[in-house]
């Protein structure tokens, strides 16, 4: 094994061909190779040079952020549950206000024309439920 095949090359971006690209993009899709080693491999000065290839042609569906055929490393998996979690933790945020908005528009209703909107339940559901207990 000679030093000249574990040495860095600097490269521009048009030395990279379309097939070479796409050669990468299969082998960390595979998951044969992770995109730091495929830069030291392959002599690519940014990680973000490859993560770019793997978002112009790979299969991952980085919108979404589901699987295409791309298996992931736990610290990905990690990544998109962390990205699915704050996703999920606005829109539960959200809810809340709206069901504050509702609630205080309720009030105001009940108020301003005396009536009661909330009702615990309705007498014939607590029937039905103490029918199907017995």
């Amino acid at each position: 094994m000679g030093g000249i095949k574990n040495q860095y090359v600097k490269r521009t971006q048009k030395d990279y061909s379309m097939s070479l690209k796409l050669s990468i993009i299969s082998e960390i899709e595979r998951g044969d190779i992770s995109v730091t080693s495929a830069t030291k491999k392959y002599g690519i000065q940014g990680r973000s040079t490859v993560v770019g290839w793997l978002r112009k042609y790979g299969t991952f569906d980085w919108e979404n952020q589901t699987p295409g055929n791309m298996p992931k490393s736990k610290d990905q998996k990690i990544n998109v549950l962390e990205k699915q979690k704050a996703f999920l933790e606005k829109q539960a945020e959200q809810s809340d206000m709206k069901a504050a908005f509702f609630d205080m528009m309720v009030d105001m209703a009940e108020k301003e024309y005396n009536i009661s909107i909330r009702k615990n339940s309705l007498p014939e559901q607590s029937t039905d439920s103490a029918k199907k207990t017995k």
